[in-house]
């Protein structure tokens, strides 16, 4: 049994940093029935298909010393601003009411981004966190997750 419970009307949201897939159950705890209700998918190709130009190089005032600028890493830059959004929409719904309870399945990383940007009352509404990646999972497996953590 997991360590907490997804009851009737609890959301599930199922992320990673390309991928939300948003449920509500129309179940209970024992017997999950996780309906989907909002899909997100990001387009985010890896960095190397993002950037353009090679890495800048920055000039010492004195000296005349150069070094190189670090690449910005535009595909993890992307992942982190769609955990935000998935945090803002989960902000959204515990605003407005539209959700009573949530349980959060995502990698690691992605949990923790989402989690930093949490308001205080959408993380009064978190029953539970899984970090793993079920995002390409057959429902079923993400149902057994949840029943068995």
């Amino acid at each position: 049994m997991s360590e907490f419970s997804v009851g009737n009307g609890a959301w599930v949201l199922v992320g990673d940093g390309r991928r939300a897939l948003f449920f509500q159950n129309h179940g209970d705890a024992e017997l999950l029935d996780l309906r989907i209700i909002e899909t997100r998918i990001d387009e985010n190709p890896a960095t190397r298909d993002q950037g353009s130009d090679k890495p800048g190089r920055s000039f010492a005032s004195k000296g005349g010393v150069r070094s190189a600028v670090e690449d910005s890493d535009w595909h993890e830059m992307e992942e982190e601003r769609f955990a935000r959004a998935m945090a803002d929409r989960i902000n959204q719904a515990a605003e407005s009411g539209e959700l009573s309870a949530i349980a959060i399945i995502a990698p690691p990383k992605a949990l923790g981004e989402i989690r930093k940007e949490l308001s205080a009352k959408a993380q009064s509404k978190v029953v539970g966190e899984l970090a793993k990646d079920l995002t390409r999972h057959p429902l079923k497996d993400i149902e057994k997750a949840l029943t068995r953590g």
